[in-house]
């Protein structure tokens, strides 16, 4: 069956539409996370000395606590004074991100929500790094190390992704023997 122009330039407009709407999927969630991130530690910087704790729920102190510390490197504060090999990395892997988003099949809707939650992790964290010359941490659980909003977007990204790879091309490759 042969498709007339009409039907071609239909179906052209659909999947523009669709890319489009995977982009804003990928940079709305990159931009929510950049959000988040940036105001939680705008007000960390504006109310806690470094060092200092703080706890609004009294109740909850022997389990998490706000304390305000510097790191200058990994998440979690893991390879500290490697500051500036991680913003270098944190450049490589944001344009490594954009690269990959741009070679995604379409749908996918879980793969663009990971790597907008590791792409706006990651902005979030360079932008302290170039901006201060280290990452600002504030949630303290006590059994692990300080971190912030950024780094808790990355490891769910990272979570999500290792999801998919795992078992979501399962339920793709059983899509596609459904249709064949």
């Amino acid at each position: 069956m042969r498709t007339t122009s009409r039907e071609r330039i239909i179906a052209s407009q659909s999947g523009l539409r669709s890319e489009r709407a995977g982009w804003a999927v990928f940079l709305g969630v990159a931009a929510l996370v950049l959000v988040a991130d940036q105001a939680s530690k705008y007000l960390v910087l504006g109310n806690l000395s470094v060092g200092e704790m703080w706890n609004p729920v009294p109740l909850l102190r022997p389990f998490v606590t706000l304390t305000h510390v510097t790191n200058t490197g990994a998440a979690f504060g893991l390879f500290q004074a490697h500051g500036t090999l991680f913003a270098i990395v944190a450049i490589l892997v944001v344009g490594g991100m954009l690269i990959f988003y741009r070679y995604l099949p379409p749908g996918q809707l879980l793969l663009k929500v990971s790597l907008g939650l590791q792409l706006g992790g990651a902005i979030g964290n360079l932008l302290d790094r170039v901006r201060l010359g280290s990452v600002v941490d504030f949630i303290d659980f006590k059994i692990w190390p300080v971190f912030n909003v950024a780094d808790m977007a990355i490891v769910a990204g990272v979570a999500i992704l290792a999801f998919y790879l795992l078992f979501g091309k399962q339920e793709d490759e059983q899509r596609l023997e459904g249709q064949n």
